[in-house]
């Protein structure tokens, strides 16, 4: 316990107050800034992240319109790309290889091919929004929990501030404030973990939910064009599929 003719405003800086603060409320405290370290390096991670990610489907966007073969696109973003886009692209492909044959197609054989190719199209957009979406978890879970760690932290100092004034039979604000300071701190943390990761977290749902609509759309043009050329070889037609 503090004795109140010795406080200063030192005696009230953040230092000061960790260091003063029962362990229950030094546990508490740790925890929440450990959860807004933890908050802030998903939060620089995924900014990163969903940058590279939105430049490279820019960038990959612009080659498939820019009147080039399909083929020729795949080619160069090579084997085993790590973008998504040119992982669809390459999905479509292959599974047009495997489907086409050499013989005309019928009607029945032609859905069936378009089945498959959306249902590749499908996983790889299920796969790739998995990895995209991780780390939101985690910062729903620091925005929602942190404030009410940090309340058990107030409600723990306010307990210390009375059994001050209990002890000491003296309800001077001298005597109680720097229990009430400790509580109150615990709050503040509390609350700076909770508002970026709350921040972060909605943020980075509404650009994940943007890019899922921006895959399926490009999914949905590569079946399009895959539909097209498979009703020109049925009519007869000797298209391409990488002609679009």
């Amino acid at each position: 316990m503090i004795d109140p003719t010795t406080l200063t405003a030192d005696s009230f800086s953040l230092v000061s107050i960790f260091i003063r603060a029962s362990w229950v409320v030094k546990a508490i405290m740790t925890i929440l800034a450990l959860s807004s370290l933890w908050s802030w390096a998903i939060i620089i991670d995924k900014l990163v992240r969903f940058a590279a990610l939105n430049r490279g489907a820019d960038k990959f966007e612009a080659a498939v319109g820019s009147g080039r073969s399909l083929e020729d696109v795949a080619a160069e973003a090579g084997e085993k790309p790590k973008q998504p886009l040119p992982l669809l692209l390459q999905a479509a492909l292959h599974e047009w290889r495997e489907g086409r044959g050499r013989n005309p197609l019928s009607e029945v054989q032609t859905g069936l091919l378009i089945q498959r190719i959306d249902r590749a199209l499908d996983s790889i957009i299920s796969r790739e929004m998995r990895r995209v979406e991780e780390g939101l978890g985690s910062l729903a879970i620091v925005a929602t929990a942190s404030p009410f760690i940090g309340l058990l932290g107030t409600v723990w100092g306010i307990m210390t501030a009375f059994q001050s004034i209990a002890l000491q039979r003296n309800t001077n604000l001298t005597v109680v404030a720097p229990s009430i300071a400790e509580a109150l701190f615990a709050t503040a943390i509390g609350l700076t973990a909770a508002i970026p990761a709350y921040v972060a977290y909605n943020k980075f749902s509404t650009d994940a939910a943007k890019f899922a609509g921006r895959l399926e759309g490009f999914a949905d043009d590569l079946s399009a064009a895959v539909a097209r050329r498979l009703g020109e070889r049925i009519n007869g037609g000797a298209a391409r599929p990488e002609e679009r």
